[in-house]
This record gives structure tokens, sequence and C-alpha cells, in this order.
């Protein structure tokens, strides 16, 4: 790992175990599941969209997902995709993240769930995947990798920790393909990163270490409706969160939320379901 990812992982963790982050996004941004919800209308609840993005991608696998399976969750938050996955179809989950503090919350919530004996929790970075080559027969991502400061590295880990025929099915928010330069400047600032990956780099750089591309489930609106639903939540719960989330970190992420919806709204932004595949013969 370079000095420079190994600095943009610390800058990620550190965020991710602040008591501000986790009593945010535990609380407000879906609970189990923190990342883009799939919504049927503008008033859906963040928690029942968020979920509903889990179960869409599972359905997009085309990898028998039974008990004999091992599914890898990197970036896995608070476990909600690995319990989903445990609890409907009895398949291992190894939940990767570099998070403490949510993994701690993760392994409590897989105990009250009844579901730890096939959830494995690792602390750690997917840059350096702490398991062996051709060991999984999924990878799952969801709205993780853009804080990796080598995504490319990301990708080979990826592959490498894949059985030949396994799947790599994610999300990410994205900047589109047209995106004009430095527009997101913004978004950027508030992440403390230096860009974020586009559908055309994830085709091409997966290509390139031989992964191939099943389908790209264009869900680009959704992710506006998100942040604007993430924002509505947070203004009409600010009172409640004063004791447990700082005036500061509300106040950046409202500024933080408005710049995503506005680049969204602009046509500047992407984001939905990537599935690729690793040849049989890999």
């Amino acid at each position: 790992m370079t000095s420079t990812s190994h600095q943009v992982v610390e800058t990620a963790r550190e965020y991710y175990n602040s008591e501000d982050a986790d009593n945010f996004y535990f609380h407000i941004w879906g609970g189990e599941d923190i990342h883009v919800g799939v919504y049927f209308s503008p008033e859906d609840s963040i928690r029942n969209a968020s979920r509903r993005t889990v179960e869409r991608m599972a359905a997009r696998i085309s990898t028998d997902l039974n008990p004999a399976a091992h599914v890898l969750d990197i970036g896995a938050g608070y476990g909600g995709a690995a319990r989903y996955l445990a609890r409907t179809y009895g398949c291992k989950v190894t939940a990767l993240n570099l998070s403490e503090v949510e993994n701690g919350r993760n392994r409590t919530l897989n105990e009250e769930q009844g579901v730890s004996d096939l959830i494995d929790v690792l602390d750690g970075s997917f840059e350096e995947i702490p398991l062996p080559d051709a060991s999984v027969d999924v990878v799952w991502s969801q709205d993780a990798i853009l804080h990796s400061g080598n995504r490319e590295q990301v990708l080979q880990e990826v592959h490498r920790v894949l059985k030949p025929g396994g799947e790599f099915v994610f999300t990410d928010p994205m900047m589109a393909d047209d995106c004009p330069e430095d527009v997101l400047q913004p978004i950027l600032d508030r992440i403390h990163l230096s860009s974020l990956g586009s559908p055309e780099f994830y085709r091409k750089a997966s290509e390139e270490i031989g992964l191939r591309q099943i389908l790209f489930e264009d869900l680009t609106h959704q992710l506006v409706r998100h942040y604007e639903r993430v924002l509505q939540e947070t203004v009409a719960h600010e009172g409640e969160l004063e004791d447990s989330v700082g005036a500061d970190y509300i106040g950046n992420m409202k500024k933080g939320l408005a710049h995503w919806i506005e680049g969204g709204k602009k046509g500047h932004l992407a984001w939905g379901i990537f599935n690729f595949r690793k040849p049989q013969e890999a």
C-alpha cells in the first residue's frame, strides 16, 4: 500500500470511528444498511429503501447462494447485507471493514439476530484483503470503494480472492462519464478524496485485470432521491441529535448532502449496480 493510499485509508477509518459519524449513520442514514437506497416514492423510509438495494443486488447474482457459498463483503459497515445474505441463503459471509466501531456494532447485531456462526467480521482494508487466493464465490460491496486511494488495487484484490467463475457485485457513488473537470470539488473536499470513479473507469479497470462485465443497472436517479431523503431526515431530527452528534458535524453534513444533490441534478454523478464475473479459465 502506498503512503498516499495508506493516508486515505486512515482518514476514512478515523472518520467512521468517530462518535459523531457512528451516531449519525446508525440513527439517520439507514441503521443496519448505510448506503444509497432504492426508492419507490419520495416518502419511502431510508431504512426500507436501503434494504431494497440489498435485495435488488442479491437478485442480480447468478451464482448459487447456498450454504456452501462464501461471500466477501468489502466495506461492510454495520453488516446489514451480510446478515440478509446469511439469513436468506444460509451462506457464509466474511464482512471486511476498516472501522472498528462499526465492526463492534456489526458483531453485536450478529449475536442478537443469531447469525454469528455464519458471519466472520474482520478489521481491515480492502486494498489488502486478508484472505487466500481464489477463496470466495462472490465479492459484494456497497458504496465503499470510493473511499479508496487506489481503486485499481481494490479491483486487483477482488480478482485475486475470487474463485474462477465467481462474481463481483457492487455499487459506488461515481462521477458521470461526461462529468466536466473540477465541478465536483466541493464533494471531494467534503469526503477528503482527490477523485471519484466513473462507470467507464470501472469497466476498463475491471476488463484489464480479467473481470468480465455481466451488467450495469443504471440507477443514478436514486442517488439524488437518497441524498434528498437523508437531508430531510437530518433537518427533521436535528434537535434530537444534539446530545449525540455535534453541531459542527450536522452543519457540515447538511452542506455535503446539498453538494451531492446539486451534482446529481446537474448530471455530474452516476450510481447503479455493477456485476462482473471472473472467467472460469482464470
